[in-house]
């Protein structure tokens, strides 16, 4: 028997379903959200299903947008055959932010992950051979992310470009400014000497 009412066990259970959210933290925000003024539950609450509502794939990229095609693609300064390929919609904005990459983008919304039951069919691969097919891009940058999916994902997309005659690059990874060599894990160090450039 739950020791919670029944719309407090609702709500519980419903935060739980967001990523990276346990049942503690569920509990706790639950109990937050309760003792606020009904107003900001309601502000809340708007805010959630106005932007499922609103919110849509652009027809191009594949990154969230409320009018397709996105401002990014509709943009006319940006480099037409460069080609960055993301993970998620939070990764494009991370390399915006860095204001050296000013090519178009593609957002493939997660990476193949056998074990999670995410194949390629679930990605928008589809899309971005579609993309490429045009002859439109001389380069793709595939910047998934350097874990064993986003590996995993950048060689499968690697084989289904190549083909195409499409040069294909990877963002480089190791070691961030201002690391010191003697606390780097084994991995990022030597992820570092084999992504190693001339100077």
């Amino acid at each position: 028997m739950s020791a919670h009412t029944q719309s407090l066990q609702e709500l519980i259970d419903a935060l739980s379903l967001l990523p990276g959210v346990g049942r503690k933290s569920a509990t706790r925000m639950a109990f937050y959200l309760v003792r606020q003024p009904v107003e900001v539950a309601h502000k809340i609450s708007f805010a959630i299903s106005n932007a499922r509502d609103r919110i849509v794939f652009c027809e191009i990229c594949q990154n969230l947008c409320e009018i397709s095609p996105c401002e990014r693609c509709a943009h006319p300064v940006r480099d037409e055959d460069l080609l960055c390929v993301v993970e998620s919609p939070q990764d494009l904005v991370a390399i915006e932010a860095t204001h050296e990459f000013h090519g178009r983008f593609h957002v493939l919304h997660g990476a193949i992950s056998p074990l999670d039951g995410i194949t390629p069919a679930d990605l928008k691969i589809r899309e971005l051979v579609v993309r490429l097919s045009s002859g439109a891009f001389r380069e793709v940058i595939l910047a998934t992310n350097p874990s064993v999916e986003g590996e995993a994902t950048a060689a499968y997309l690697k084989r289904l470009i190549a083909p195409l005659g499409i040069a294909v690059t990877r963002i480089a990874s190791g070691l961030p400014m201002g690391a010191q060599l003697e606390f780097a894990d084994k991995a990022t160090l030597g992820r570092s000497l084999l992504d190693r450039r001339p100077i």
